[in-house]
């Protein structure tokens, strides 16, 4: 049974991912490149079913075996069906897959942007809750208090303390990573 390349795209946006800067219109385009790949290979297998239909038919008028012997064209139409339905859930589960991560990269580089900004000194006003900001209490419960020193970044604090940056997110409830201040008071899970 084919399965479906996923390892391709998650390639790209791994490779993206890695990158200090990566352009929102690199992202789009490999978004667009990936979507374009999975609609070809869509229409490589309608063409295979395709041939496998005509194969199916001269086989059949071939042959001078019992009607039961091969498949009727309600069959055939209800096995070309249900490929049709699991390729179009495979191709809406990828697209919404990789719609997320590119939406996560946007919004990294959009906070990397903006604690650039800070660095330079150009303090912008603060940024609304983003909506659909969803925590997670997967982080160790113990931990110890860290308060934030001028220049300190979550990834900088991480490392000093040895605590992970997205578990730092979560108990402290940050929705914007780039938006801590000197003075602010912090608990790290796991952190020493």
């Amino acid at each position: 049974m084919w399965k479906w390349p996923l390892i391709l795209p998650g390639l790209a946006l791994a490779a993206a991912a890695s990158a200090q800067v990566a352009s929102p219109d690199v992202e789009v385009a490999n978004l667009r490149e990936d979507v374009r790949g999975l609609s070809q290979r869509v229409a490589e297998l309608s063409l295979k079913v395709e041939r496998l239909e005509a194969e199916n038919t001269q086989l059949k008028e071939g042959s001078r075996a019992p009607a039961e012997a091969y498949a009727t064209v309600a069959q055939l139409n209800s096995a070309v069906a249900q490929l049709n339905g699991a390729i179009q859930a495979k191709v809406a589960e990828s697209k919404d897959d990789t719609l997320r991560q590119v939406a996560a990269q946007i919004e990294k580089l959009g906070r990397q942007t903006n604690a650039a900004l800070d660095a330079l000194g150009g303090h912008a006003a603060p940024a609304a809750h983003p909506a659909g900001t969803i925590f997670t209490d997967t982080f160790p419960k113990e931990g110890v208090s860290y308060t934030v020193q001028k220049g300190d970044t979550l990834a900088l604090i991480a490392k000093k303390t040895g605590g992970k940056v997205q578990e730092i997110i979560n108990a402290n409830k940050i929705t914007d990573p780039a938006r801590i201040y000197a003075g602010q008071s912090l608990f790290i899970p796991g952190g020493k």
